[in-house]
């Protein structure tokens, strides 16, 4: 059973959406960062960078800084540029880019079914990153960027989706990267729907935003200890979900910067180990037991030797896994690679371009082109609460930040 509420979204009027909803902020470089914020005072940006054009600026992660993005926030519901909505609502979002569409469900996701592992995650977060949320959480009391959450194939649920987005949206707006969103109130009728839809579906999977329901979850239990009821909004998280064959999973490629003070001859030798090695002219691994590997214009396959890994495990089967296992732990010595400063990720979304031109960039590096995982191999993980390697996957869609905001302020959803 899975429950999911339906909430005040805090939004933009009709008229002002496509100018204050934003990609997240860790997408933008700082200074395109900047032009925005310069040519656009309704963008949701302003509240996540309160300081700009200011001299005085706190320490970041400051409870200062913190503080201040909540007055921003105010402030912005003072202008007029966000209101809330007077009812709670489900809402149903779509992401549309040439021919490929993805549909979804925002509502108040359960932190008891979170804790439960009735929502169940596939990625490790770590304990710093998880306070500094927190802390954010408990200073602004609003959430504007949902976790994206799958649920398996329901007609229902597929029913019920399609009779809302048969109406006339409520937002409909294109972004400049040619992406087309829009949002619908979920009238009364197919809220119950969907409502008692989704206590049919047993578990609900993390596919992007492990950090912020991680970060929920603490909050919640900070909160009960300060005696809030069950039915208060932080005892839930914003969400969107969605169903997981409407998912796209790309790989994430790995750039390595250097060869651990080896030549070339000797890394091949090294790998000669645990792989068979032949030059390629593929772009792409063509099934999980094999790598991709390039070194300046050279290209390689490499295919896992029998016996080398366990391909009937969850996790050990998985080239992420097995790369780190059998090259870049051993042989490159990089055994963290959430702190290394000597591997860059790269995602799989266009291709291997990028990783080439990231490769190019570094003499003596190496790239490694993996196969992508599914989705099926991502809920095995989950439902074996075990921990993929970091970077494993690239989900698509990325959500919008400020499209329906979620907020703890309110005394009921």
């Amino acid at each position: 059973m899975s429950k999911i509420v339906p909430f005040k979204a805090i939004r933009a009027p009709r008229h002002l959406a496509h100018l204050v909803v934003t990609r997240p902020y860790y997408t933008y470089s700082k200074n395109v960062m900047e032009a925005k914020l310069e040519s656009n005072r309704f963008s949701f940006m302003h509240i996540i960078n309160p300081e700009f054009g200011l001299s005085d600026r706190h320490a970041a992660n400051s409870t200062e800084r913190f503080e201040m993005v909540f007055q921003k926030f105010k402030e912005f519901l003072d202008l007029k540029y966000l209101e809330v909505d007077q009812e709670a609502h489900l809402y149903v979002y779509r992401q549309t880019l040439g021919n490929k569409s993805y549909t979804g469900l925002i509502c108040g996701a359960d932190l008891r079914e979170y804790d439960a592992d009735k929502i169940k995650k596939h990625e490790s977060t770590l304990t710093s990153r998880e306070e500094v949320f927190v802390k954010y959480l408990e200073i602004t009391g609003f959430n504007a960027e949902p976790v994206l959450l799958s649920h398996e194939p329901h007609a229902g649920i597929k029913s019920a989706m399609s009779a809302v987005v048969a109406t006339r949206p409520e937002y409909e707006f294109t972004t400049t990267d040619a992406i087309k969103h829009e949002l619908w109130l979920v009238d009364a009728q197919n809220q119950a729907l969907l409502i008692d839809a989704f206590k049919e579906i047993p578990d609900l999977y993390i596919a992007d935003g492990h950090h912020r329901s991680a970060s929920s979850s603490r909050l919640a239990a900070l909160m009960r200890q300060k005696g809030c009821s069950d039915q208060h909004p932080s005892q839930y998280f914003l969400a969107c979900i969605m169903d997981e064959e409407e998912l796209d999973i790309y790989p994430f490629h790995r750039v390595v910067k250097d060869l651990n003070g080896l030549s070339f001859e000797s890394f091949l030798q090294e790998l000669q180990a645990s792989f068979d090695i032949q030059a390629t002219e593929l772009d792409l691994p063509t099934s999980k037991e094999e790598l991709i590997m390039v070194r300046k214009d050279q290209r390689f396959l490499l295919q896992v030797k029998p016996g080398k890994v366990d391909f009937a495990h969850a996790v050990l089967g998985l080239s992420t896994q097995f790369l780190t296992d059998l090259i870049l732990a051993p042989i490159l010595d990089i055994q963290d690679q959430k702190t290394s400063s000597r591997i860059e990720f790269v995602s799989g979304l266009n291709g291997t371009a990028e990783t080439l031109k990231k490769l190019f960039k570094h003499e003596d590096g190496v790239a490694f082109i993996l196969h992508s995982i599914s989705m099926q191999e991502v809920k095995r993980v989950a439902d074996e609460h075990l921990i993929m390697p970091p970077k494993s996957t690239w989900v698509e869609p990325k959500l919008r930040s400020g499209m329906t905001i979620y907020s703890f302020q309110h005394d009921s959803l």
